[in-house]
């Protein structure tokens, strides 16, 4: 069972950075200032998320996408006792 915990844990973590380096590259392409802001500043992804809705919100799916099994391969992992 923690096999398959892990496993889960791997594809979420996996789809939440690509959604995550997916987005800020799209925030780079919009311009060095919400790049750099999206990096370093807390909420100006979310900002950004929703001042470019049509843009972004294949990454932010694909990030909430991965959390997913992120979530179950902890759950599998904390009932494993």
């Amino acid at each position: 069972m923690e096999a398959l915990a892990g496993i889960l844990m791997m594809i979420g973590g996996i789809a939440m950075l690509v959604g995550g380096i997916w987005m800020i590259v799209l925030a780079f392409q919009e311009s060095v200032l919400w790049g750099l802001g999206c990096l370093f500043v807390p909420f100006v992804s979310l900002i950004f998320l929703v001042m470019h809705w049509q843009e972004a919100r294949k990454p932010f799916f694909i990030q909430l996408a991965g959390l997913v099994p992120y979530i179950i391969g902890m759950v599998l992992i904390g009932g494993g006792e």
